[in-house]
């Protein structure tokens, strides 16, 4: 009676266990687009996109100290402004780079190239407004 009452029990957790189971199954199903398993980011794009964002901190570091010392910056903003530019540079490389991975979310990648394209533009502009 007792060995009964065990295999009784542990049948029910089994079909407890199973029924557990195949609902969590079932809630993945539903976050995924027609089952297919979510795409990770491309590792390019997510580099690409960090390069970006610290670019423009760079710039906003260098134009802030330029607004302070009211225009009166030494060299080292000038070497700040190109390491900018070779950043902006290095994460559109990146980008491009990045739509070449398979099987990934290539947001990163997007958000990357924009990001770059726009502060490399920017950047251009300045330099060429430098020289006339």
């Amino acid at each position: 009676m007792l060995l009964r009452r065990l295999r009784e029990a542990i049948e029910e957790m089994a079909q407890r266990h199973k029924k557990k189971k195949a609902e969590k199954e079932k809630m993945k199903r539903r976050s995924r687009k027609y089952g297919q398993a979510q795409l990770k980011h491309s590792r390019r794009g997510m580099r690409s996109t960090f390069l970006g964002v610290c670019c423009l901190f760079l710039l906003v570091l260098a134009f802030s100290a330029s607004y302070i010392s009211r225009g009166d910056v030494g060299l080292l903003i000038g070497f700040v402004g190109l390491f900018a530019l070779a950043l902006a540079v290095a994460g559109l490389k990146n980008a491009v780079q990045g739509f070449k991975e398979r099987e990934k979310n290539y947001l990163t990648c997007k958000v990357g190239a924009a990001l770059n394209g726009v502060l490399l533009a920017g950047l251009a502009a300045i330099f060429l407004r430098g020289l006339f």
